[in-house]
């Protein structure tokens, strides 16, 4: 098969992945080497850095041959689908010709899982071994590793990455028994929790090396910066507090960088087992706002869903959804509440809150002052007591707030409709301050 129509094939069956993230990680420039590709921590394909610029990535797969067979995937054992097989040179060209003409700034490498897990990783690290030590590429590489491949494998993996993940798929062992039976959840977690073992190392052995002002030769090999995993939704019945749940156990117990969220999208000759329509796609976005919440505004998933609400409120977003359950909280003093307590109030982000602290040192804020910190105010003002501004509690405890914050009907149409057949390229990065 020709080379362009392998990349015809494989590009398309990795659009399924959505777990690419920033690497948050400089590599050295090429200035005084042979080096080539450097992107001094400019990210990847399809995503965006910390300001806010989009990157682009090679994004492939390296076989869409597998011997799983998990119901909710194109590329499963039982797929009609056309196969094809990149060998780690073909890879390797791959990435260097479209940096060289500038298309791309990294390498995000997936595959299959064909012969065995060992086998399929070997191959993996081989492009990666390739491009760091033939051709000494310093732009980002992301290589997606196999739970059941051998850690020593795993190791290397991480040896040549900037980034590494693993895929749990879906949240709970019932369901991986049903839609992958051949997927172990507690393998995954152990895999997972093998490379956090083994960042933290590298970073503690990076600090030392620094203190010590080591030679070059003697410091520590490098390893990936961070780990990050992907789960579907809509796929299985678990509902969001499951979800998040379990994601919140991931960024606890193992650090990760990234838990990506994909809804469930219909695939051709689907198994019996699956739905038959895809999630709305807001609910994804919902859940990636709430993803936020748990990570910088000091939530947890027990207050966003409690038992008696499972799921994500598709009509706002979360932590508005929050504040409308807790009015007993509010109205909040921007002038003299803490830091946790401003973070709580619907319309100001981690960004906001820290202009706020910061200017009240000086002055008492006016609503001028939040205008000119281009505050939302539709959403603060039921919430917070200003200077020149006090909300009007029969407004705070009317049945009517909710319908003030309601999108138009045409939005909310929008919003419920049935995502595109490809979602997992547009979920990417739709968190942001709420």
């Amino acid at each position: 098969m020709e080379l362009d129509r392998k990349l015809q094939i494989l590009a398309d069956a990795a659009k399924y992945d959505a777990s690419c993230a920033s690497s948050g990680a400089a590599r050295k420039d090429s200035r005084g080497s042979q080096g080539v590709g450097s992107t001094g921590g400019a990210g990847i394909c399809h995503s965006y850095t910390p300001d806010g610029r989009c990157v682009s990535l090679l994004k492939v797969l390296l076989t869409n041959v597998c011997l799983y067979d998990c119901h909710y995937c194109i590329n499963r054992r039982s797929s009609n689908v056309k196969r094809a097989l990149f060998t780690p040179e073909e890879v390797v060209k791959l990435t260097l010709d479209f940096y060289k003409r500038n298309y791309i700034e990294g390498l995000f490498l997936s595959s299959g899982i064909v012969r065995s897990a060992d086998y399929t990783m070997e191959m993996v690290i081989e492009v990666a071994r390739q491009l760091r030590e033939v051709h000494h590429f310093r732009g980002y590489i992301h290589l997606k590793t196999i739970p059941e491949a051998s850690p020593e494998l795993i190791e290397k993996a991480g040896q040549y990455a900037d980034r590494i993940s693993i895929n749990i798929e879906l949240p709970t062992q019932q369901s991986l028994d049903t839609l992958a039976p051949e997927k172990n959840l507690n393998r995954t977690k152990a895999a997972m929790g093998g490379i956090r073992n083994r960042i933290d190392e590298s970073a503690v052995a990076k600090k030392d090396a620094r203190q010590i002002k080591a030679a070059p030769r003697a410091r520590p090999p490098a390893f990936a910066t961070g780990q990050s995993t992907q789960m579907l939704v809509g796929a299985d019945a678990s509902n969001d507090a499951v979800v998040l749940g379990r994601a919140d156990e991931l960024y606890r117990d193992y650090r990760l960088r990234r838990v990506y969220y994909s809804g469930f999208s219909p695939i051709p000759e689907p198994s019996v087992l699956l739905p038959i329509k895809p999630p709305p796609l807001v609910r994804e976005h919902r859940l990636y706002q709430a993803d936020w919440l748990l990570r910088f505004y000091g939530f947890n998933v027990k207050e966003l869903l409690p038992v008696e609400h499972p799921l994500l409120d598709l009509e706002m977003d979360p932590k508005l959804a929050w504040a409308l359950r807790n009015r007993a909280m509010f109205p909040v003093d921007i002038n003299r509440a803490p830091r946790e307590l401003l973070w709580r109030i619907p319309g100001l982000g981690v960004t906001n809150v820290a202009r706020i602290l910061a200017a009240r040192r000086y002055t008492r804020l006016h609503l001028a002052d939040l205008q000119r910190m281009r505050v939302n105010m539709k959403k603060v003002l039921p919430f917070i007591i200003a200077v020149d501004h006090t909300p009007s509690i029969a407004l705070l405890e009317s049945d009517q707030l909710r319908f003030r914050f309601l999108p138009a009907p045409k939005q909310l149409e929008l919003n419920f409709a049935n995502p595109p057949a490809s979602p997992a390229d547009a979920a990417m990065a739709r968190s942001g301050e709420l």
